[in-house]
């Protein structure tokens, strides 16, 4: 799976945070929905930094395995 930085992703509206995420603003993932190659991930204390770009298929694997409880929380 070939993965890609996104730039700037700052300047782009419609992120949103995972539903693990918690009020107090620990470790948080968003995403990014609707972009036309793939599913942008950043990390939300760093929302000025870059995104990783995943496939639309590499995602829906990763959350897959996510729900099936294969990454057991630490």
């Amino acid at each position: 799976m070939t993965h890609r930085i996104v730039p700037n992703t700052f300047e782009q509206t419609g992120w949103r945070k995972s539903s693990y995420s918690n009020s107090e603003g620990g470790s948080c993932v968003e995403v990014l929905d609707g972009h036309p190659t793939g599913v942008p991930v950043r990390d939300s204390k760093s929302p000025q930094g870059p995104a990783l770009l995943i496939s639309a298929a590499g995602w829906s694997s990763f959350v897959a395995a996510v729900k099936a409880g294969r990454f057991p929380a630490a």
